[in-house]
């Protein structure tokens, strides 16, 4: 797959990295654009033959990119991967998709009419950690699923900080890693919950800083949920099934977990990462691609609305909207 990539940012490096070092799996990165030349220049010359534009527009006239990761703020996702379905190139847009379901809808059903592969970078679905966790799950090793408790905090300062809360750039801990949670959770129980009650802080921007949320899904599974930036905390996650305590040092980079069984007994199982993590959804969005889909049935379609949908109501909860909506 010949990769092109939108914006230079610390993300756009972990995956141009992770590109680079997939070269014997066919995966190339040939071009990088950016609304700075010079920046583009300079994001190129780090992965060999890289070609530089000063612009996203002259990015995606480049016939030999095959599909665009995206990498720019959450408000401009909507309508960056609109302009790459349109320039017929397959799209994998960073998370959150779009900053409300109405326009991930758009987005997924377009790619569909124009035969274009899209997919939400949800990484963390792909690591073969969880592959392992939801197999296990589902064939009833640990038994009924009752509660799950995961928390997510780091302090961002300076211009960083504002990057993260500007409203313009939908900014708010929940849409940047409180996803992380909420995608989590679904990824567990296959559902969006029935109920939630949550507490919020805002910013001196106005937009949330730290969140505590309390939800309930089918099936009276019950799990609690902390997000914040400003305070640090552990990636930390624990499943409690009727046969075993599941804890998840880091749930966001999840290569390991230690079950604890009821019984007494400890099970310690590692899945380290070949690469950093991304290299599954980059595998899996050239598979796709290959085999002619649109989107992936791994992270489907339903699952990136569904978690946007909750982010709506939670933010509907808050009375809290962004200036272009």
């Amino acid at each position: 797959m010949h990769w092109g990539i939108l914006a230079t940012g610390t993300i756009a490096s972990k995956f141009a990295s992770t590109v680079s070092a997939m070269a014997a799996e066919g995966e190339k990165l040939i071009a990088v654009g950016s609304r700075d030349l010079a920046k583009a220049e300079a994001f190129a010359s780090q992965y060999g033959d890289v070609r530089a534009y000063g612009s996203y527009e002259a990015l995606l006239q480049d016939p030999d990119v095959d599909a665009v990761y995206i990498a720019t703020p959450n408000n401009l996702h909507f309508e960056n991967t609109m302009r790459c379905l349109n320039a017929g190139k397959h799209v994998l847009c960073e998370k959150p998709f779009t900053t409300c379901a109405r326009d991930a809808e758009i987005l997924y059903r377009t790619a569909a009419e124009k035969g274009r592969f899209v997919m939400e970078a949800f990484w963390i679905r792909f690591l073969p950690l969880y592959q392992q966790l939801l197999r296990r799950i589902a064939n009833g090793e640990f038994g009924k699923l009752r509660y799950v408790r995961c928390e997510y905090g780091f302090v961002a300062k300076g211009a960083r900080r504002e990057r993260k809360f500007l409203p313009e750039l939908g900014g708010g801990a929940l849409l940047d890693i409180g996803i992380y949670n909420l995608g989590f959770l679904r990824m567990l129980t296959g559902q969006n919950p029935v109920s939630f009650t949550t507490e919020m802080q805002r910013n001196e921007y106005g937009t949330d800083q730290f969140s505590v949320l309390q939800l309930r899904y089918p099936g009276d599974v019950m799990a609690h949920s902390m997000q914040a930036i400003g305070v640090q905390t552990n990636r930390y996650a624990v499943l409690y099934c009727d046969k075993a305590a599941i804890e998840l040092p880091d749930f966001q980079g999840a290569y390991t977990m230690i079950i604890h069984y009821a019984d007494g007994s400890e099970q310690t199982v590692h899945c380290p990462p070949e690469i950093n993590g991304f290299e599954y959804e980059i595998r899996e969005v050239s598979r796709c691609v290959r085999e002619g889909k649109t989107c992936s049935a791994v992270f489907p379609p339903a699952d990136s609305i569904a978690t946007i949908q909750l982010m709506d109501q939670i933010r509907a909860n808050w009375e809290m909207t962004f200036p272009y909506e």
